[in-house]
């Protein structure tokens, strides 16, 4: 009987924000994923995520059996400690070393920083080849927004991104990664990574793949595909908000070796550089956006109408702490049936589940983390529903995969709910408003800290979506923010801090 393929499996899945004054911890990690060994397959099994393709992967391909080392992820936010990202990095590769594998898959983001390292995912990977040697084929998976030096192709022999954002082809993107390692270890290819860096940097507003100037992009690498060596085309726009060297936007060719694809990879380059304006965005500010949303409700559009606030979505790296929305909201009438999601606040979530249901309580919501980002907006309020924060979701994005908030209250304010969690994740899945008792249908205005991936599973239920600017962690505006080491000239002259 044959031996089995041995596939070492390892995640380290984490986006910061360099704006955001709150540096991820260890304890952030295992609060969102901190798996290893046989209850990964069990907690991911059926899942639409990169693990839950590895599950499937290794049952429809006979003669493979995955091995998980630690598997991590974090809602963005700051940098990683650095003690604790390179605890990280060296059980990953402590678990890899030493052992044989016929191939090595990884899940990644792209976009890691440390406090000190600013490429950790070039660290992460030269310690993994180093530790397999050459000849081991290592895969390795990123999200869209990935930061990469181009000194990553080298090290790997298969690698490919996310082509939808909202980022709801997870399952399909490991899955086309470990497809193309198979064949690499049967011996049908010999692949190779090429990476052509484009010097810009767009905000990611404007990046959804459903219509724009991404959109394009990837419909242009799916017809590059069909060129003779070709294995997989990806497109990275970068993640605007980590301030890295190798922040920019990216080519990324996984092909036959002694392909032509030079020609093929400056042409797309070209054609990403052409598109450069198109990624901007010219957004309403919080008073001018509630009133387009009422301007709309007035005019008859269903219920709700969202307003959505990027410059504090959690999946940026924002804090869940700016008020400049809020603020806007409670300065205008309260004739319209409002939620509005959501703020961090463990220590005011306490507080709401001391005083219990019902409960009047006086709440100071936002401006505890960085005031400059908007001042404390004071309501007094009821405590309408509290929960223990956890759901299953059952939209397009993770599908399957538990979250876990932490406690959460809703408080009442009038015609405003307002939501207060223990950990900062924002709104994506229905399972959240099926959580805190929420009837969209009932509600005029969602106003939410979120971005595209909020439109997934909500864009077919919302009316309209209005989305502002405001000043947070991850603005469209990009002259609100200072760079150290992103070149200046991968900025557009509109967005060039003068």
């Amino acid at each position: 009987m044959q031996a089995s393929r041995r596939l070492a499996v390892a995640r380290l899945w984490y986006e910061g924000n360099s704006f955001n004054p709150l540096p991820r911890r260890l304890d952030d990690f295992r609060a969102r994923e901190w798996d290893k060994g046989p209850e990964v397959a069990l907690r991911y099994r059926g899942t639409a995520t990169e693990l839950g393709a590895v599950v499937d992967f290794v049952g429809d391909y006979p003669g493979w059996e995955a091995s998980f080392l630690r598997v991590a992820s974090a809602i963005p936010g700051g940098p990683v400690a650095q003690a604790d990202l390179d605890a990280m990095i060296d059980e990953i590769v402590a678990g890899i070393a030493g052992e044989r594998w016929d191939a090595v898959y990884l899940s990644l983001h792209g976009a890691l920083i440390g406090t000190d390292d600013l490429a950790p995912d070039l660290t992460l990977l030269r310690r993994v080849r180093a530790a397999i040697g050459p000849d081991i084929p290592l895969a390795a998976s990123f999200d869209m927004h990935a930061c990469l030096p181009a000194g990553i192709g080298p090290l790997v022999d298969v690698m490919t991104g996310y082509r939808s954002y909202p980022h709801v082809d997870m399952h399909q993107t490991a899955t086309r990664a470990l497809r193309i390692l198979d064949r690499r270890v049967r011996g049908e290819i010999l692949p190779a990574v090429t990476l052509l860096p484009v010097p810009m940097l767009p905000p990611s507003h404007e990046m959804r793949t459903d219509h724009g100037p991404m959109a394009e992009m990837v419909a242009l690498a799916l017809r590059a595909q069909s060129g003779p060596g070709i294995l997989d085309v990806s497109i990275f726009g970068g993640f605007a908000y980590a301030d890295s060297p190798h922040a920019q936007a990216t080519i990324c060719l996984c092909h036959e070796r002694g392909a032509e694809i030079d020609a093929l990879a400056a042409a797309l380059g070209a054609e990403m550089e052409a598109r450069r304006a198109d990624f901007l965005c010219d957004l309403p500010g919080p008073g001018d956006g509630l009133a387009e949303a009422r301007r709309l409700v007035s005019q008859g559009v269903c219920w709700p109408v969202a307003v959505i606030d990027p410059a504090d979505n959690p999946l940026s790296g924002g804090i869940g702490d700016t008020t400049a929305l809020l603020a806007a909201l409670v300065a205008g009438p309260d004739d319209l049936p409002v939620v509005f999601s959501f703020f961090h606040d463990p220590d005011l979530v306490a507080r709401a589940h001391a005083a219990g249901t019902g409960a009047a309580i006086r709440a100071s919501l936002g401006g505890r983390l960085a005031p400059d980002f908007g001042a404390p907006v004071v309501i007094d309020a009821r405590v309408e529903r509290l929960t223990d924060g956890r759901f299953r979701n059952v939209g397009p994005m993770e599908r399957g995969v538990e979250v876990r908030l932490g406690r959460t209250a809703v408080l009442r304010r009038g015609n405003l709910r307002v939501v207060i969690s223990e950990r900062c994740e924002s709104v994506n899945d229905p399972g959240w408003c099926a959580l805190h008792g929420i009837d969209l249908g009932q509600t005029a205005l969602f106003c939410v800290k979120a971005k595209n991936h909020f439109r997934a599973a909500f864009g077919p239920v919302c009316g309209a979506m209005v989305t502002i600017d405001a000043p947070g962690p991850a603005p469209a505006d990009q002259r609100l923010l200072t760079y150290r080491h992103v070149p200046p000239h991968y900025l557009t002259p509109q967005e060039t801090t003068p």
